[in-house]
């Protein structure tokens, strides 16, 4: 285990600076986004300052883990300072990619992220890690101070979900989900012409995501050197180690088996599902709260490896009178309802036309509609063109985040009911206020799951 980085005892830190420096003597706090000096303040005004640059730990160095991590490397206000993963393999290859890229050999690895988070020079964490590590990952960032970039889902279950949204807004830090759609241009035109009425009035919306994979039960087999087992599986139950279960994304050889374990993620239809789900309930505009009932079936894979939902047809009904009915897209493709030959996607159809996007196109009954030009009083919603500079201008002070910890844990929510309805295969009815299905044990029972030792929420 390397040792842990520390600051010079004469190094001038962001956080030292800020908090020593009579430059905000008196400045009010704006919109309660955190308060940073520009890098003209600290004598940087060809290039930013050492001091300015935010200290970045990822952890979780899988496909996606690596891609955040280098997007956010060519941000010249980011210092990625460490990399964390229980694969040795995968640590070792960050850190030596980190390395080269900076031109130095700073970069730390570590195989516990708590280690990592408790640096004093790491100012935010980029959780890229399997989905049950999520909420117990963010819960120590917030504890020690740290802004977030999570990715989706937060994973694990709704409880877990709500306990890191009231760590989030009780300690103030900047949490950035990663829906990255919020920052697509298109997926944000697509609901403003939805919630502007281009469509007319909104009925119904489809939507379409991959559906799970299989995998067979694997023999047991030793567990590898490089790989620290029991970390890996944390809160999840034990169960013996078997290549397939935990394998990191092999290139040629798809997405890692994990994904279609329960035990570790819900499958696509949360997992994959949240992306357009956040979407749908964006152009509905009801991204802060949920649907009032919700039906659903699934087809879950027996006696393999693998028992994530393969297929499912999920209708969730608003208090608007909207219905979202959420399927893998080879169920989306047959739906009725479905025109122009799409699937894959978010299909919202109106009274008076429809509009569909994906991260390949924006469509329209009406193509003249997507040339149209919104009006000033209209409904413009956030906008951000970048994810992951958002994420940081948010930290700086600049903006706000385009999916704050709020929206979060609501798309969260929806994706995780997604799961439960399609498992009890019988009508539920759910208070969005209260987050909690109405006179229902056993729905309820599974808005939580208990965590293997010694690992918990509190």
């Amino acid at each position: 285990m390397p040792a842990r980085e520390t600051v010079p005892h004469n190094a001038t830190t962001r956080r030292h600076f800020l908090k020593q420096s009579g430059v905000l003597a008196g400045l009010p706090a704006v919109a309660g986004f955190p308060v940073i000096v520009r890098s003209s303040a600290l004598g940087a005004d060809a290039a930013v300052a050492p001091s300015e640059r935010v200290g970045l730990g990822v952890i979780g160095l899988g496909i996606q883990g690596n891609g955040n991590m280098k997007t956010f490397r060519w941000n010249k206000e980011v210092r990625v300072a460490a990399v964390c993963d229980v694969h040795q393999t995968q640590r070792d290859e960050a850190k030596q990619s980190v390395d080269k890229f900076y031109k130095n050999t700073d970069c730390a690895a570590y195989r516990d992220f708590r280690e990592m988070i408790a640096r004093k020079d790491i100012d935010a964490v980029q959780v890229t890690a399997p989905d049950h590590w999520h909420p117990l990952i963010v819960l120590e960032a917030v504890k020690h101070g740290k802004h977030i970039y999570c990715e989706k889902p937060i994973g694990w279950s709704i409880r877990a979900a709500q306990a890191v949204r009231k760590a989030v807004r009780d300690s103030g830090v900047v949490f950035q989900f990663g829906t990255q759609q919020r920052s697509g241009g298109n997926f944000r035109f697509a609901c403003e012409l939805v919630r502007n009425g281009r469509i007319g009035q909104l009925k119904t919306i489809l939507v379409g995501v991959p559906g799970s994979w299989t995998c067979p039960k694997q023999p047991t087999e030793p567990v590898p050197k490089e790989l620290d087992y029991e970390m890996w599986l944390g809160p999840a139950p034990m169960a013996p180690y078997c290549y397939q279960r935990c394998r990191p994304y092999v290139k040629g050889k798809g997405y890692s088996v994990w994904y279609s374990i329960l035990d570790y993620c819900l499958g696509m239809i949360a997992n994959w599902g949240i992306h357009h789900l956040d979407i749908a309930q964006w152009g509905n505009g009801t991204d802060l709260s949920g649907p009032a009932e919700i039906q659903g079936t699934g087809t879950f894979p027996k006696d393999m490896l693998t028992n994530a939902a393969t297929n499912w047809q999920v209708e969730n009904r608003y208090a608007n009178g909207v219905t979202l009915v959420h399927m893998d897209d080879g169920t989306s493709r047959k739906h009725p309802l479905q025109v122009a030959g799409f699937g894959h996607g978010v299909m919202f159809l109106g009274s008076e036309g429809w509009v569909h996007v994906d991260r390949q196109r924006l469509s329209a009954k009406r193509k003249e509609l997507l040339k149209e030009k919104l009006g000033p009083n209209e409904i413009h919603l956030f906008k951000s063109d970048n994810h992951h500079y958002n994420f940081i201008d948010s930290i700086k002070g600049r903006t706000k985040p385009a999916a704050p910890i709020d929206t979060a844990v609501a798309s969260d929510i929806l994706s995780s009911l997604q799961h439960i309805a399609a498992r009890l295969n019988r009508p539920l009815k759910w208070d969005a206020k209260n987050e909690t299905f109405v006179n229902d044990d056993e729905a309820n029972a599974m808005l939580d799951r208990p965590m293997r030792g010694p690992w918990r929420l509190a």
